[in-house]
């Protein structure tokens, strides 16, 4: 028999309780480590945040800051409008997520249900336009633009609109002033988002959930200066929310003024006659496609030659900045940012690449001379250059014979420099040169331009256009050699064989890549804004500028003036004499090259003008129209895309703001009162005591004011020559009849 304990318990049982009170002891001593932690070790943080939890604030937000053209005229200002805006964690306490409250508030606004909805849902991957795509706790702005009555229906109603405010806020405005858009280089603006709170928290410019950011253009690059700093008031409350009285008060700090180097004078000019440049475009016959013009997008720059400040930049097609303001709708979403919208949102001026055709001459001269050819030297003219069986014309068989380099950028002679780009590239040993042999002066001189980098304008989302140099092809080789092997063909269609031949040596730098190159052709691509850069540098004796729209920052109270100072970004690989060359035949192109059917009669002695034509191929569409000019004060640079020629499609607009800039009329004459701006504005708008900016008032329409003074221009009109006229074998107007070479379809074999 069994002895068992007096306790009545097994040795089991007894194993069992030992188990179970090691186990509460160690929970127990668990436990008093927490409340120790808790208590002790961090009590301090938790007693801060449970003394928040019955201080409630108000953020009061800041009054953005304006931005000013250089004489103080708003492009970008506030006015006060009464917004309506839903509070989505209001809405969702309710049983049916607030669609109740939303269908009336519809009714008030005229709005349809849907549309309001849509208003406060967030954004995501799969939601589209409209939505909401800041933070869920802020309020949402349905519409900023409610009248008095309805803001009177909904408050006094207040308890039929649980969770929707109705409250005079100031709300962003871009007024055009006398007519100009601007709206590429304004931007615009958007709610913070989640993200760019944690980021910025530890920064010394945090965001609060209240805040309005800069996108795009100015409104982004200067976001932090004109953001300002909201003001915030902490309340305590009791269990029930109700205010027992004020724990602290921190005033709104306005944001300050940025200044900007544009004229809006000058910027509605440049873009009224980029628009009517490709309206008239449109007009004309394409002998090649057999259609009209399409002339879809285009771009002009404006800029001070001396200091690289920006006077004017329009895009098109362009679209009105205000669409954003109080959130877009899906429609105007749509018509931004849709397949067929053409993207009115880029801008072109910093991120419109294409060819740039014979501007690219300039690059190419300097690089010959460097080589060691003589800039005044002779050089054949032929009608054409043969390369192993391949013939590369000039344009419709012109033949100049023996000319200097000068003269040959007047009459943009192509074969010129094919003859010269193809003695460098046989010097560096042809496609297959020894290790460290080449000298690619013309691509060296490209990157020394400035070409293949941004300029650094002081605009966000610059690219960077592209140097085809031997390290590029060898990129881009690596990157799509195995698509080029698996579809090229020996015998195959002209696609399938150019795929085969870039498979097998698309790594290399071939004879007819150099020969397309030294004319701007081939794989190269320049924006707009560089090209500014580098004719702005011959223009004032080859310094080149970082190019710069802001001027300087004004504090609200007008006490401080940070002005922004131009920079230098480096000189132009080229003698003093050798530009003296290039400003010679550029001016020479004004009075008897390319562009002199477009300029006759232009005061010349008085206003020298220099200028350079171009008539890019692009591989599927029509030619994009290049004309690149200066003066001694300013450079203004023209493009547009499926246009035409150079001087055809571009010629009449840019002479056009020179005529308004200088004030010159249509018999030649100069009339300084009617001149917009005949030299660059040096200094600030005036600051009043009480810290506003004094702005001239805006009278009448400058464009239209410079069409009427060249209404009676000869060279107006249609893009043709003008009748009764005949080319002289001197003028030979090539870039105003030039027909596209297929340059890709003329790849020279090795």
């Amino acid at each position: 028999m069994t002895n068992i304990p007096e306790t009545g318990r097994t040795p089991r049982v007894q194993t069992r309780l030992v188990v179970i009170q090691i186990l509460v002891l160690s929970l127990l001593g668990t436990l008093g480590g927490r409340l120790w932690y808790l208590q002790i070790r961090e009590g301090a943080d938790y007693q801060k945040e449970a003394s928040g939890n019955h201080v409630q604030q108000v953020v009061d937000p800041a009054v953005r800051g304006d931005i000013l053209d250089a004489r103080g005229v708003p492009l970008a200002d506030n006015e006060t409008r009464l917004v309506v805006s839903a509070s989505r964690t209001d809405l969702l306490k309710q049983k049916d997520d607030g669609k109740a409250v939303l269908t009336k508030l519809a009714g008030v606004l005229g709005m349809s249900p849907k549309e309001v909805m849509q208003k406060v849902r967030l954004c995501d991957a799969k939601t589209p336009q409209p939505c909401w795509n800041g933070s869920p706790y802020q309020p949402i702005p349905i519409t900023d633009e409610a009248t008095a009555r309805q803001a009177l229906q909904i408050r006094e109603r207040s308890e039929d609109f649980p969770g929707i405010t109705a409250e005079p806020e100031a709300v962003r405005r871009y007024p055009g002033p006398g007519k100009s858009n601007t709206a590429q280089v304004l931007g615009y603006l958007s709610p913070v988002t989640d993200d760019e709170i944690q980021k910025a928290k530890d920064t010394d410019s945090p965001y609060l959930r209240s805040d309005m950011v800069g996108r795009s253009g100015l409104e982004r690059t200067y976001d932090k200066v004109l953001r300002g700093k909201a003001g915030v008031t902490r309340y305590e409350v009791d269990n029930l929310g109700r205010v027992i009285g004020k724990a602290r008060s921190d005033a709104a700090e306005p944001g300050s003024n940025l200044v900007t180097s544009i004229d809006s004078r000058v910027q509605r000019v440049a873009e009224y006659e980029l628009d009517k440049a490709m309206k008239a475009a449109r007009k004309q016959f394409d002998k090649i496609t057999g259609t009209n013009y399409k002339a879809d997008s285009g771009a002009v720059v404006v800029m001070e030659a001396k200091t690289g400040r920006i006077v004017a930049m329009a895009s098109a097609p362009t679209y009105d900045p205000n669409v954003w303001v109080g959130g877009i709708s899906g429609k105007d979403y749509k018509a931004l940012t849709g397949k067929d919208s053409d993207y009115p949102l880029l801008n072109r001026a910093i991120q419109g690449q294409a060819a740039p055709g014979s501007t690219f001459k300039v690059v190419s001269t300097a690089a010959a001379v460097e080589a060691g050819y003589d800039f005044d030297g002779r050089y054949p003219c032929t009608s054409s250059y043969s390369v192993g069986g391949q013939v590369f014309k000039n344009f419709e068989g012109e033949s100049f014979g023996p000319i200097p380099l000068g003269r040959a950028l007047e009459v943009s002679c192509d074969t010129v420099f094919y003859y010269l780009a193809d003695r460098e590239w046989k010097k560096d040993g042809g496609i297959n040169p020894k290790k460290g042999q080449p000298k690619d002066y013309f691509y060296k001189a490209a990157h020394q331009f400035g070409l293949g980098s941004e300029t650094g304008i002081d605009l966000p989302n610059e690219v960077t256009g592209r140097v085809p140099d031997r390290q590029w092809k060898l990129n881009y080789w690596k990157a799509n050699k195995d698509a080029w092997c698996k579809t090229g063909k020996k015998d195959g269609s002209y696609v399938e064989k150019i795929a085969y031949e870039n498979c097998l040596e698309g790594n290399k730098m071939r004879e007819g890549d150099s020969i397309n190159y030294s004319i701007g052709q081939g794989d190269t691509l320049v924006t707009p804004i560089q090209e500014a850069v580098i004719y702005g540098a011959v223009a004032n004796g080859g310094t080149m500028y970082q190019p710069t729209i802001g001027k300087a920052i004004i504090s609200p109270d007008g006490r401080s003036v940070q002005e922004i100072k131009p920079k230098k970004r480096g000189k132009l690989p080229v003698s003093q004499a050798t530009l003296r060359g290039m400003n010679d035949a550029f001016a020479g192109v004004i009075t008897r090259g390319t562009a002199a059917w477009k300029f006759g009669g232009w005061p010349q002695d008085k206003i020298p003008l220099h200028a350079k034509t171009g008539t890019a191929e692009v591989y599927g569409k029509q030619t994009t129209s290049w004309l690149a000019t200066y003066s001694k004060d300013y450079t203004v640079i023209m493009t547009i895309a499926q246009a035409g020629t150079g001087s055809g499609a571009s010629g009449e607009a840019v002479r056009n703001i020179y005529s308004a800039l200088y004030g010159v009329q249509a018999d030649g004459s100069i009339e300084n009162k009617k001149a917009l701006l005949p030299e660059p504005q040096k200094g600030l708008p005036k600051v009043r005591t009480d810290g506003t900016i004094a702005a001239p008032k805006i009278t009448g329409d400058p464009a239209k004011e410079a069409e009427a003074a060249q209404k009676n221009n000869p060279t107006n009109g249609d893009d043709q020559q003008p009748a009764g006229t005949t080319p002289s074998p001197t003028t030979g107007n090539r870039d105003t009849r030039r027909r596209p070479r297929r340059r890709r379809s003329r790849r020279t074999p090795s």
